[in-house]
């Protein structure tokens, strides 16, 4: 990334990339890439799709700048709801194929590095997250892992500001609901 790009912001960085400007959109890409695979990783719950998904997100930017708009949106708040966005479509268009007639279903118990996840406080709290529905896990998401603003929040699942808060205490409830099972487990932990 060129040196004076390193003061830009991003808006600016996107306006420069409207102009086919490689470097800005390295800058993009660098400044950003780790964040959205991590976001992307809660989403789809696998590594190389959620690359796979950052990768075609930082596509859609280079080869259609002129979506973003900065008068209606910071440039991290619209490419995170690009970026979610394409993970949950790609999610519901892979629907598992139906097994032959006979055959054994999948073992879908975890494997052990999954249970040795789930063993600790955070691998608690995101087996409690991805038990709930979709945009419970997404509000919870966009508010306590990403520390966006409830605005900005809003702004990403599209809702107005009343209606984020009202699904946001709504998914804290279903969180306690969920974690009323291990909630000694949890509290060991603090001890």
């Amino acid at each position: 990334m060129r040196d004076s790009h390193i003061e830009v912001s991003d808006e600016q960085l996107v306006a420069l990339v409207c102009e086919g400007d490689r470097q800005a959109f390295a800058g993009l890409v660098e400044r950003h890439g780790l964040r959205f695979r991590a976001i992307a990783m809660r989403t789809c719950g696998d590594l190389a799709l959620a690359e796979e998904m950052v990768q075609e997100a930082f596509l859609k930017l280079w080869t259609r700048p002129a979506s973003f708009n900065a008068s209606k949106a910071r440039f991290t708040t619209w490419f995170h709801r690009v970026v979610v966005n394409r993970c949950l479509d790609e999610i519901r268009r892979k629907k598992p194929d139906a097994l032959p007639e006979g055959f054994d279903a999948a073992d879908d118990r975890p494997d052990a590095q999954a249970a040795l996840e789930a063993s600790g406080t955070t691998g608690i709290l995101m087996a409690a997250l991805a038990r709930m529905p979709d945009r419970h896990s997404q509000a919870l998401s966009l508010s306590y892992l990403d520390g966006y603003s409830n605005q900005e929040a809003a702004d990403i699942m599209a809702l107005n500001i009343k209606a984020f808060e009202s699904l946001l205490m709504r998914a804290r409830a279903k969180m306690r609901e969920e974690l009323k099972t291990e909630k000694a487990d949890l509290l060991s932990a603090f001890v």
